[in-house]
């Protein structure tokens, strides 16, 4: 049964409306720029602070249980930390949707940034929580990430030298006014941030058929410009030789040889493949022991098949897909990936950490790139498609695709260029701030380095 609720549907009651709270799940999105995280933290800035507030202002919740969202059965489908945006994020409870014009009058109490898409009415027992199956998430992650000679820590650089060389420090990331270890050579050339053009090349499948090109043009917002600017988006697929040169910079020079070929993709892959099970990730989140039934969690999927590029900067498209997450998972995820591509660890790393036995430091990317794309609800929709609305993005996918343009797409790129939050995090991979990365290196089996770890804690916890 595919529904959807808007502003423009029919009144479900003959006496001009039901005042009467009803239990709706409401689909939305948001970018995370500027706000602590989902989930609602006394003295912080948060999406559902917002969405409390805009919801009592739209009418849906009433005075006397106003900032109490246990009394009206509040859930969310999936919390994100810090700075993580959303496409497809789902909130239940009982709220008052009538008159029409419900979607209308919650938008127009929050900000641009924070948009619904719809709502659907469901179960009584339903919870947006409880009932999510599966999330998906998706990280963008700079291809220059991957390369292992692209923004290195100052002691790799000097490990590097030959005799008669002169160390100098990486300028693409000094000169962007942030304390850094130096790395390689470079040259940052001033950009203007004002109207800009955002090329996004993808690569919609992983084999060798070649794909459509289509041309979309929107306007894009990011909150780290001025203004509005405009993004073109070319789907097509990726071509070895598509690398932009610049024979300006000798560190671009370098930095060309590298790109996301099938040889990368399939390594990469593999490496991701590592997380698709049911493990223990006591060591990818914090405060969370291994003992803990909890750390158990199971990935389903984990790719990397698409390239698009952002204000000229190649990002890969890293979807995951689990029943559930924990608090800076998927970013450790990332990180340990993306140290084992540049060579800094050993595939066999991520196996040991799944140990419960040992504790393990795992470098966590930049929070940046990383988006819940959606939530499922498979069960319920299968067990309800004769008698309720179907929860899912279904209907919405027009618009979400658009604010995701507009807004997520836009910020993660020109965060990425004015910033280089990737580039900075780069330089700090190193053996020095993650010494647990050197395990099974330099001829070092990892399960006796690991063993050997083990037992020192253990004995330093006796003293």
């Amino acid at each position: 049964m595919l529904t959807t609720t808007t502003d423009e549907e029919i009144d479900l009651s003959c006496d001009g409306g039901v005042t009467e709270p009803q239990k709706v799940a409401i689909i939305f999105a948001f970018c995370g720029v500027g706000y602590q995280g989902m989930q609602k933290n006394p003295g912080a800035k948060t999406i559902e602070g917002e969405l409390e507030e805009a919801l009592f202002h739209a009418g849906a919740v009433p005075e006397s249980i106003r900032g109490k969202p246990k009394l009206y059965d509040f859930a969310r489908s999936a919390r994100t930390d810090k700075g993580v945006s959303a496409v497809g994020q789902v909130v239940s409870g009982r709220f008052i949707v009538d008159p029409l014009g419900f979607v209308n009058r919650l938008n127009s109490n929050l900000p641009n940034q924070i948009r619904i898409f719809g709502y659907k009415h469901v179960t009584p027992s339903f919870s947006s929580k409880k009932f999510c199956d599966r999330r998906r998430y998706v990280y963008l992650l700079p291809v220059f990430a991957l390369d292992p000679i692209s923004h290195r820590d100052r002691e790799t650089v000097m490990a590097s030298l030959g005799p008669g060389e002169e160390y100098v420090k990486c300028f693409e990331c000094s000169e962007r006014g942030r304390k850094i270890p130096p790395g390689l050579v470079g040259k940052w050339k001033g950009t203007n941030f004002g109207t800009k053009s955002l090329d996004f090349q993808s690569d919609i499948s992983s084999n060798n058929s070649s794909a459509l090109r289509s041309d979309i043009k929107i306007e894009a917002l990011s909150s780290n410009l001025a203004g509005l600017c405009s993004v073109d988006v070319e789907v097509g697929r990726i071509q070895e030789d598509s690398c932009k040169l610049n024979t300006n910079s000798s560190e671009t020079k370098v930095k060309s040889k590298f790109c996301y070929g099938e040889k990368e993709k399939e390594r990469f892959s593999r490496i991701l493949s590592c997380y698709v099970g049911s493990y223990n990730f006591h060591n990818f989140t914090t405060r969370t022991k291994a003992d803990d039934p909890t750390a158990n969690r199971q990935i389903i999927s984990f790719t990397a098949n698409t390239v698009i590029n952002l204000d000229g900067i190649d990002f890969i498209k890293c979807e995951v897909l689990g029943k559930s997450f924990m608090l800076h998972q998927i970013r450790k995820m990332m990180g340990l990936a993306v140290a084992i591509m540049r060579n800094c660890a050993s595939e066999s790393l991520i196996q040991s950490a799944f140990s419960k036995d040992v504790n393990i430091t795992v470098p966590m990317a930049p929070e940046v790139g990383l988006y819940l794309d959606e939530c499922f609800f498979t069960s319920y929709n299968r067990n309800f498609e004769d008698s309720h609305e179907e929860v899912s993005m279904e209907a919405y996918k027009e618009e979400a695709e658009a604010f995701k343009l507009k807004h997520i797409y836009s910020h993660i790129g020109a965060t990425e260029r004015k910033y280089g939050n990737m580039a900075l995090w780069l330089h700090s991979l190193n053996y020095r701030n993650y010494p647990d990365l050197n395990f099974g290196s330099c001829g070092q089996n990892t399960d006796q380095v690991l063993v050997h770890k083990k037992i020192d804690e253990r004995a330093s916890h006796s003293l």
